[in-house]
C-alpha cells in the first residue's frame, strides 16, 4: 500500500511539473536582510512612488541582462551584498541599495533562483516594481551561449504562464518605456544607456518563445 501511495505521489508531482513546464531551477537565495528590506521599501517609495509594507512586486515584464564579467559564484557573492560597491557613483546617488536579480543563468544553461520572482530587485530603472530580472553570465566580449538561449526560453515560458507576463525586453530596450504608463521613476534625469544582453541573443530568445506573444513595447 505504501509503495502504491508513493507511486501516486510521484505521478502527481510529475504531472504538475509537466502542466507548468517548470524548468530545473537551483535555489540559491541571496541575503534579504532587514536592512535590504528597509532599503527596498525606501526605493519603492522614493523612485516608484509606491508605499508598501513588504518589498514585493506584481510581475508584468521580464528583463534580460548580462553580468558583463565574472562567473556564477562571483556574481552570486556580488548580488548577495546589501549595499552597492563604492565605484558605482551614479547609482549610489539614487540609493545605496545593491543591484540584484531574481534569476541568474550560467553559461551551461544552469538556472539559479536568487530570490522569489515576486520579490523586489533593483535591476532596471523605472521598471523594478513590475519586472523580473534574469541575469546571464557573459559580456559583449564573451557572447551568451545557445544553452543560455534555451534556458532563458524555458524560464520565460514558465514565468509567463505562472504570472501572466505581458512584456519581454532586453535591458538595452528599457528606454522605450520612459513615456509609458508602466514607467515609474521620480527623477527624470535618472537613466543610463545599456547594451546588454545583446540584440542577437534577444532575437534568438524571442524566436523560441514566439508562441507566448510577449510585447517588447508599451
Amino acid at each position: 500500500m505504501k509503495n502504491i501511495l508513493y507511486f501516486l505521489i510521484i505521478l502527481i508531482i510529475g504531472f504538475t511539473k509537466a502542466q507548468t513546464n517548470e524548468p530545473k531551477i537551483i535555489r540559491k537565495p541571496i541575503s534579504y536582510s532587514e536592512e535590504r528590506v528597509r532599503l527596498s521599501l525606501e526605493y519603492l517609495k522614493e523612485h516608484h512612488g509606491l508605499v508598501q509594507k513588504t518589498p514585493t512586486i506584481i510581475p508584468k515584464m521580464i528583463v534580460l541582462h548580462y553580468t558583463a564579467n565574472g562567473n556564477a559564484e562571483s556574481n552570486f557573492k556580488y548580488f548577495n551584498k546589501t549595499y552597492l560597491e563604492g565605484g558605482r557613483n551614479t547609482l549610489k546617488k539614487q540609493s545605496t541599495l545593491n543591484v540584484s536579480s531574481q534569476y541568474l543563468i550560467d553559461r551551461d544553461g544552469t538556472i539559479y533562483q536568487l530570490m522569489e520572482p515576486n520579490q523586489f530587485a533593483r535591476h532596471t530603472i523605472g521598471l523594478n516594481y513590475c519586472a523580473i530580472g534574469i541575469e546571464n553570465i557573459g559580456s559583449k566580449k564573451e557572447p551568451l551561449t545557445e544553452k543560455q538561449v534555451a534556458a532563458n526560453a524555458q524560464l520565460i515560458g514558465y514565468l509567463t504562464r505562472k504570472y501572466k507576463i505581458e512584456y519581454l525586453i532586453g535591458h538595452s530596450e528599457y528606454g522605450t518605456f520612459r513615456n509609458s504608463k508602466l514607467w515609474k521613476e521620480s527623477d527624470p534625469d535618472y537613466f543610463t544607456v545599456k547594451e546588454d544582453p545583446g540584440q542577437d541573443f534577444i532575437n534568438k530568445v524571442r524566436r523560441q518563445v514566439g508562441d507566448l506573444h510577449l510585447k517588447d513595447k508599451p
